[in-house]
Order: C-alpha cells, then structure tokens, then sequence
C-alpha cells in the first residue's frame, strides 16, 4: 500500500492547500491512505490562536475534524482519508490535551517536540547566538522527547531527531537509550522525509538510527511533513527501498487510534 500520514495545510498559517487539495494530489498520485494531521491548537494558552503562523486557531479545531470527516465520506471508494493531527509535547500538558483529542473521531496522534527552551526546533536564531552549546541543545530535546514518549499519548512520534534539521555543528549522540524508551512505550515512528527539504538534507530519523528502530521491532510508517500538495509522499520511492533492503515489509496504519500493519510495496527503484 502507498501510504502518507503527515501532512499540512492552510488552517496552520505556514502551509498551502486546502484540505480537499490535499486529497486530490493523493489521489493523483495512486495514494491508498492519505491522512490529514495539521498542527493542533495550543490548548495551553488562553488566547485563541497566540502563534498564527504555527498552529490552528482553537475555534478552528472543530471544524477542521468535521471537514476532515465529511470529506472521508466524500472520496470513499476512491481513497482512504484519515483524521489526524499532529500535536506539539508541552511538558505538563499531554494529558490535558489527550482528554480534548478524546472528544473527537481521531484516527491518530503524531506526537512531536518543535520547542526547545521557548525556541521552535527549526529556528536559525538558536545558532545564531554565540554562546549556544549544541551538545546540551540536543540533550535537552531528548528529554523532552524521552517526556513525550513516556506520556503514551501519541500513536506516532514525529520527527524523532528533527533537531538536527538546522544544526551546523556535528553531534555525537547516543540514541539506543531513546530508541529503547519508544519501543517500550509501543508507540510507531514515521520515516519524516521533509528533513531533504531542510539544511540537514536527510530523513527524519537517520537511516542509522532507523536501523536501531528496526532491531528493537518499532513499527515504523511513512509521513511526507508535505505544507503543499506538491510535496506530498515526498522521496517515497527511496523509502520503500530502503526499508525493503533492511527486511521491512509492513507499515503502521491507524484508524480510530488502533494499529494496524501494511503491506509494502514491492521493490520500486
């Protein structure tokens, strides 16, 4: 099956399309399963929409599921849409935000850590500043991650190392202790190929580190991070081969927060 978990539009403020364009590129393209998993609303914070450029409106959540939902009903037959969205880890705060999620028909949660000490993990201005050590930068988002992990509140971890994603300085880091925790907490881990797209120019995580994903039986699935129809299954093709040649044959699909495993395709490249 061709599959793409991860993807973005409009309602975020950082990204183009329409829902509906969305699909439409899916099905353009021969997808099985599209699902739509925009950043969720900072529930957190009292004022309505604090970061317009980065999430969702809280007003807006709910009509986005019931637009989410109603087009599902709209392409059954044609291809398969699932609910989802992606939901930034704020320490102290996973729970709260899982009783909201509770109330709406999700398929899935994609957990992810875009905040390190008070600056998104994509920022330049973090390296920009002299005195920025990027070995405890790093140490500091594994924490937060080890934190998000542990909560169990998300069926996938999003871009598990994006903190490399605008790193200039190399940084030896251990992951086994990490991988570790994410198998124990049965959560899934997508192959994120929007880090190409990024000064890193690799997946989100590293083929090593998937390497050590696969070894501990961590269910792995695929999400583009598309913020345009355009970039939707991003390097696809490349996946599938790689997981192919390392023995993977299935991937994590979900539908109302249960998994499931896929078949994946035969060889493409």
């Amino acid at each position: 099956m061709k599959i793409d978990y991860h993807t973005h539009h409009e309602r975020c403020g950082h990204a183009k399309g329409s829902l509906r364009d969305m699909i439409e590129a899916a099905v353009a393209l021969g997808l099985d399963q599209i699902g739509l998993a925009d950043h969720s609303p900072f529930f957190h914070r009292e004022e309505d929409r604090p970061v317009p450029d980065m999430t969702m409106a809280k007003s807006e959540f709910p009509r986005y599921v019931a637009e989410m939902a109603r087009l599902r009903e709209e392409y059954k037959g044609r291809i398969d849409v699932r609910l989802g969205v992606e939901s930034d880890y704020i320490p102290g705060w996973a729970e709260a935000y899982g009783r909201i999620y509770a109330d709406y028909p999700l398929d899935y949660i994609i957990g992810s850590v875009h905040y390190v000490d008070g600056i998104h993990v994509f920022s330049r201005r973090r390296w920009q500043q002299g005195n920025t050590d990027p070995e405890e930068t790093y140490a500091g988002y594994l924490r937060l991650l080890h934190e998000a992990v542990r909560s169990r509140q998300y069926d996938i971890m999003g871009h598990i190392d994006a903190v490399k994603g605008v790193c200039p300085h190399p940084v030896r880091v251990l992951w086994e202790e990490t991988v570790g925790i994410i198998a124990e907490s049965d959560a899934a881990v997508e192959i994120n190929t929007s880090g190409l797209r990024k000064p890193c120019q690799a997946w989100f995580p590293s083929l090593k580190l998937i390497e050590l994903l696969i070894w501990r039986n961590v269910p792995l699935t695929f999400g583009s991070d598309a913020h345009d129809p355009e970039q939707l299954a991003y390097d696809w093709e490349h996946v599938v081969t790689a997981l192919r040649e390392l023995g993977v044959r299935e991937l994590a699909a979900f539908r109302r927060r249960r998994r499931t495993m896929v078949p994946l395709p035969s060889r493409m490249i």
